[in-house]
């Protein structure tokens, strides 16, 4: 079996690739069919993520490079996907056998990440094995290799702290949220704003299962683009001090170059709110929320410089946890390799075996029907015995003939160490007499 590991990720591509690469989940199973007949694969399995695209094959052996496989793979995702072949090429990375199971742990551990240590995308490598495995295109060998995967992932989740710390201004907010409020799923979220950010941030509220959410934005289209994609709804700039009196929390990031929320609006808001506690975050740089907010009673206002010394803590613990994840995964590749071998030669000694049992069934089949003829027991079992070792020597004989006339004494010092036996015939110590 060799393994190729085949991708691109936000490392080596931009966005715009990255998305021409991007495979539908419906997509998927027809595509991993076809690839596994095209390419002559006897395996496959495919990550697609916003952030990369990986294909995981089992080869048979054969005389084919690895490099040269890794080519055939790019050229036909180019033309699956309607990408130049030039430009995927570029921007491809490929490793082979231990380096493509050491790949895919560090991907699973979120240690090749854009967001060190983010943990969705454990998730997605056991989905894209799931489809996989669904689609039939999975069998021994990346089953094996992609349980090793999980257990290393796993492993890296529970014994180090990589993934304990927020590390990105959004997921920083919302992680705060989750300490002032002592049950988030029972706040509602006001969103100003629906850039990249503000969408990161309603995707971590949103898989925290907050209560509801609403987002203004000067666009309604667009907000109401970002607020159906998380089961939320839609509202105007104009509409925000409405919306302030219902608001727990309010996460802001806008472009506008003056505040969006003034001191006033805040002030009148917590009136009608009787004074109920507001939780608010300015992610924006210039600020969307007037400093004087911060003045109120009832009011919590934090802005970006305020989190982005806590992220710059967390990712220094990370970057320490990280080391940790990189031990252990070094630590687990290294024991599949021995494993991976181990069923090679768990193969070897399952067809050595099968062989040597047929001759000695049809040696006995032998024995048995001369006994039947009247044959005496004794010298029918010395011939058996004698035959059965001719044979078994036969074929091990020529070879290390042929190996002593080639001046090949690696092969001889192999066979006297497989066969057990010193220079002089005699067992060595503590083999069997």
């Amino acid at each position: 079996m060799a393994l190729l590991a085949v991708g691109v990720s936000h490392r080596t591509a931009p966005v715009e690739l990255r998305e021409q690469l991007a495979v539908p989940g419906e997509r998927l199973p027809a595509l991993l069919a076809a690839m596994r007949a095209q390419l002559g694969a006897d395996e496959v399995a495919m990550l697609s993520t916003c952030n990369r695209t990986e294909v995981y094959l089992s080869l048979p052996d054969g005389d084919v490079p690895p490099g040269e496989q890794a080519r055939r793979v790019v050229e036909w995702l180019a033309v699956q996907q309607r990408v130049a072949g030039e430009r995927l090429q570029a921007a491809l990375y490929a490793h082979d056998g231990d380096e493509a199971v050491r790949h895919m742990m560090r991907v699973a551990s979120g240690l090749d990440s854009l967001v060190l240590g983010e943990p969705q995308v454990f998730g997605q490598m056991k989905d894209a094995y799931a489809v996989a495995h669904q689609a039939g295109t999975v069998g021994k060998s990346l089953e094996r290799c992609f349980q090793q995967v999980f257990a290393v992932a796993k492993k890296v989740r529970t014994e180090t702290a990589i993934g304990a710390n927020p590390v990105s201004v959004a997921f920083a907010a919302v992680s705060l949220a989750k300490h002032l409020f002592s049950d988030i799923g029972d706040t509602r979220a006001l969103l100003i704003g629906a850039g990249e950010m503000i969408e990161l941030v309603a995707r971590h509220l949103a898989e925290n299962g907050v209560r509801s959410l609403t987002v203004a934005n000067r666009t309604l289209e667009r907000a109401h683009a970002l607020a159906d994609r998380h089961a939320g709804r839609a509202i105007t700039m104009d509409e925000i001090p409405y919306a302030l009196e219902q608001a727990d929390m309010v996460i802001s990031c806008t472009a506008a170059q003056v505040p969006v929320l003034g001191k006033g609006a805040v002030e009148r808001a917590l009136k009608r709110r009787r004074h109920r506690p507001l939780f608010l975050v300015d992610l924006a740089v210039p600020r969307d929320i007037e400093p004087e907010v911060a003045e109120l009673d009832d009011v919590y206002l934090y802005t970006v410089d305020d989190l982005q010394g806590v992220i710059d803590s967390n990712v220094k613990a990370r970057e320490a946890a990280a080391r940790e994840a990189e031990a252990i995964v070094a630590e687990r590749s290294a024991q599949f390799r021995v494993q991976q071998r181990e069923q090679g030669a768990a193969e070897t000694l399952r067809l050595v075996r099968a062989r040597v049992e047929a001759l000695r069934a049809a040696e006995l089949e032998k024995a048995q029907a001369e006994i039947a003829r009247g044959g005496d027991p004794a010298e029918v079992m010395q011939r058996m015995s004698r035959a059965l070792v001719n044979k078994l020597l036969h074929d091990p004989s020529v070879v290390l003939r042929q190996a002593a006339a080639d001046g090949r004494e690696d092969l001889l010092e192999f066979a006297r160490a497989l066969f057990a036996v010193g220079d002089d015939g005699s067992s060595p110590p503590g083999g069997d007499a």
